[in-house]
């Protein structure tokens, strides 16, 4: 295997390698010397000028750090990092120590090797948390560590004071953890060391130099894949595109044992099926004949600088609202201690513990040989923060955004960086918070109006072909938006027919022609959403507020029927397992019965469902037995720390036993008590010859809202915009 041919490919995973664990980890600003220039601005204020091409005033990062301070430099320097804060994540002298440790322990002392799958903050319970305080020392810093360890997976906390190292669970039932990124990237070549795999190859015509392969997790169909850690590997043609995807070998897998790197089973069903044409796939704007100025550059002002300011690195404050943020390796990014300030009473009041998405589950609709398996757990098997993606300053985020890294472990333990992997900023779209206008017929001259001014937290996670926009937005009204945009690249399958006309009405694409031998396969997205609420307290309550048609009796009245709202309190976890139904509808409020506003009424938060897709899967197929926690929408489940994932805490190759459904089956009292709220936002993808060779971004959104959380309304008293407070910015040239 020493031809040019191997070379090269091992040459391409190792450079993906690389820049998955490397590149993100040094990604300066761009200086104002080598921006281009975006306007040429005729006012005096000192905003309209090219160098602010970002914030001059980024918010404060470091304890006494002046808000005009450039903190890009400072927040960099993250070998000096300390945690200021309970929930802060591990710094890398922690990861490196906790590396040291298990290097010494006998468990690890003994093994020829070993990876480290998860290595994150062990969190300290909730009540101590809760009654922290800032100023007081932090509690005894702990790491979580899932580790396989001869072939076997543990789970390990590591007390970073005594240096104990503490052995929970060394025999799931089934399931495997995480796949780490070495995991991931061995996997793509180890298919090159069999030579029935490399002849299968250019047997098709394909150069091996322009192989590009993909780790695809397999799922869980039956007992010959249990007690090995497998995966499957599908391979594309690079050759004169970037977009490989569109360029599938189709019909052909390689079953490969992930901890020995043999290929197990060879399966080889396309050979009949061309490889589709480069034409027309690459989607870079370089590439492109005719490229679109269709719009001018756009960008907000912030002439004083950003309003919200980061304490410590990872306390956000803004407007009315103060909340903890994180990256996370599996769940991307974490929100905790989110408190909205009363306007009445100035107290800070809580709204949720800690929010973050739990679950990804992208069951694809082809039962075929070489499609069957595609039904992935993007955060449990992958990863959901290990393939967060740099966010690409002006584009992903605009230029007012401030920019927030993850520090994060290899597989060897070995801390590395993952830049501007989240970004905040704060959003107006021209979006209205309130108004009125009094009529004339009033005699009042009446017109007030407030802008709705926004803050945003988003990361963009590139899972192989596709990526998702995950943003938490908090608005001043004490709402919280939780929106996922789908874009990226289709996952697509080569086929014989060129156009429609070839069909004979019989044959089953199992989704859309797109482009000449392409097939977009039909597939869903579901995104699971993990919702500690602590509503004014952690003993909380779920109530179904449902809307029942009432009949009027006889000469009640001229109407025949009304609605009235029926309050039903869940009394257990069973009560609280919601199907949406378009005809039935109902409010879901999270509420503490303890705490009533002026007039009696609980204060609670409501759930506000967004355009939310049910899976149709047989409850015995094998992909939904795994992904049952979709098959509700929504769940409510009494707090237990152990029950964060959605899809089990070992998901990979998992049959289903551990899930969010199987916990709440157990039908737990959840009254009066701390308890946790699931939501899942659903897509179903029928492709369109839109979406090739790359999707324009779909997305959908739930709400978290204030339900007589507030005496009234919230933002009464903001003052609206006046034109002497924004600066005015003349373009460089006008017609």
């Amino acid at each position: 295997m020493e031809s040019k041919s191997f070379f090269r490919f091992t040459l391409f995973s190792v450079a993906i390698a690389f820049l998955l664990l490397f590149t993100w980890s040094h990604l300066p600003y761009p200086p104002p010397s080598q921006v281009t220039t975006l306007l040429d601005c005729a006012s005096n204020s000192p905003w309209c000028t090219s160098k602010n091409r970002f914030q001059s005033k980024q918010p404060t990062t470091i304890t006494k750090t002046p808000a005009a301070t450039t903190t890009a430099t400072k927040r960099r320097r993250h070998e000096s990092a300390v945690p200021h804060h309970p929930l802060d994540p591990l710094t890398i002298q922690e990861l490196n120590k906790v590396r040291s440790i298990l290097s010494s322990h006998a468990l690890f002392k003994s093994s020829k090797s070993y990876a480290l799958h998860s290595v994150v903050l062990e969190e300290p319970d909730k009540d101590l948390v809760l009654e922290w305080v800032k100023g007081q020392p932090l509690f005894p810093r702990m790491a979580s560590v899932i580790a396989r360890v001869n072939g076997e997976s543990h789970v390990l906390t590591v007390n970073l004071e005594t240096s104990q190292v503490n052995v929970l669970n060394s025999a799931p039932s089934s399931g495997y953890p995480t796949m780490t990124i070495e995991d991931m990237t061995s996997a793509t070549w180890a298919p090159f060391s069999n030579a029935e795999f490399n002849q299968t190859i250019t047997q098709r015509g394909v150069n091996l130099d322009d192989v590009a392969c993909l780790p695809i997790s397999l799922g869980w169909f039956g007992p010959k894949e249990e007690n090995r850690r497998l995966i499957k590997v599908q391979c594309y043609s690079m050759k004169d595109t970037a977009n490989f995807y569109m360029r599938p070998i189709e019909g052909l897998t390689v079953l490969l044992d992930m901890d020995t790197k043999e290929v197990v089973e060879i399966s080889d069903s396309g050979r009949t099926i061309p490889i589709p044409k480069a034409t027309n796939t690459d989607y870079r704007y370089s590439e492109q004949n005719q490229q679109l100025n269709l719009i001018n550059p756009i960008s907000i002002e912030q002439p004083k600088g950003p309003s919200f300011v980061i304490e410590d690195e990872h306390l956000v404050k803004w407007a009315n609202w103060e909340f903890h943020l994180k990256a996370d390796p599996r769940a991307g990014v974490v929100v905790s201690r989110a408190k909205v300030r009363d306007p009445d009473s100035g107290i800070m009041r809580d709204v949720m513990y800690k929010g973050f998405t739990s679950e990804l589950f992208v069951p694809y609709m082809d039962p075929t040989d070489a499609w069957y398996f595609k039904t992935y757990m993007d955060a449990g098997e992958y990863g959901f923060g290990l393939q967060a993606m740099p966010l690409d300053p002006l584009n992903d985020c605009p230029r007012n955004a401030y920019y927030m890294d993850g520090v994060f472990a290899a597989g060897d333990g070995v801390p590395y960086v993952r830049s501007n992997m989240i970004c905040v900023f704060e959003s107006y779209a021209g979006d209205i918070g309130w108004r009125h206008s009094e009529s004339p017929i009033t005699g009042m001259d009446i017109k007030e109006v407030r802008p709705k001014v926004t803050l945003v937290v988003r990361m963009a996670a590139s899972v192989a072909n596709y990526d998702y926009i995950v943003d938490w937005e908090f608005q001043t009204d004490g709402l919280i938006r939780i929106k996922v945009g789908l874009s990226g690249i289709l996952m697509v399958k080569g086929t014989t027919y060129e156009n429609m006309n070839q069909m004979n009405g019989q044959e089953n694409l199992y989704g859309t022609l797109l482009s000449e031998n392409v097939i977009g396969v039909i597939h869903d997205h579901y995104i699971t959403f993990h919702l500690d609420m602590d509503i004014d307290g952690s003993d909380n309550s779920f109530v179904k507020v449902n809307l029942k048609r009432q009949e009027t009796s006889q000469g009640e009245s001229p109407r025949k029927s009304y609605l009235k709202a029926v309050r039903d309190v869940a009394k257990t976890e069973k009560d609280a397992q919601v199907q949406i139904k378009l005809y039935d509808p109902s409010e879901f409020h999270m509420i503490n019965p303890t705490k009533k506003t002026r007039v009696g009424n609980p204060v609670g938060y409501k759930l506000v469902p967004g355009g939310t897709a049910a899976s149709l899967l047989d409850h015995d197929d094998p992909p939904q037995k795994r992904g049952a926690f979709t098959n509700n929408q929504i769940w409510v489940t009494p707090y237990n720390r152990s029950e964060q994932w959605a899809g089990g805490l070992f998901v990979y190759q998992s049959q289903g036993e551990d899930t969010l459904a199987v916990w709440s089956d157990r039908d737990r009292s959840i009254e009066n008590k701390d308890i946790v709220l699931w939501y899942t936002l659903g897509f179903h993808h029928i492709p369109c010859q839109e979406d090739f060779p790359i999707m324009p971004t779909v997305s959908s959104s739930f709400d978290l809202k204030p339900v007589n959380f507030f005496e009234s309304n919230p933002i009464l008293r903001i003052p609206p915009n006046v034109e002497k407070d924004l600066p005015v910015c003349k373009p460089a040239a006008s017609g």
